[in-house]
């Protein structure tokens, strides 16, 4: 008879992305599921979003109107980032 050294040991622990937080079939309550549910949807940026977060001076200029102060300082800091982070060469 073979015998396998792990029959009968546990597992030391589980496989990443194993379960499903949304799965109609395990043993969680409808509330716990609907807030998986929520909690994944808010996690996707929408392309208005996605925009804004590369040009903070975007969703003014898209309605034909100028920025103001406060998006064309966020545009300036990111801008003074990205050229900081490009000299140090990570980006």
């Amino acid at each position: 008879m073979p015998s396998t050294e792990h029959k009968d040991e546990p597992f030391e622990e589980g496989k990443e992305n194993s379960h499903s937080q949304t799965d109609p079939k395990d043993q969680r309550s409808l509330a716990n599921r609907v807030a998986a549910e929520k909690q994944a949807n808010e996690d996707e940026d929408s392309p208005e979003v996605a925009r804004m977060k590369e040009d903070p001076t975007a969703p003014a200029r898209e309605h034909g109107n100028e920025p103001s102060r406060g998006a064309k300082i966020d545009a300036k800091i990111l801008q003074e980032e990205q050229a900081e982070l490009e000299r140090k060469g990570k980006a």
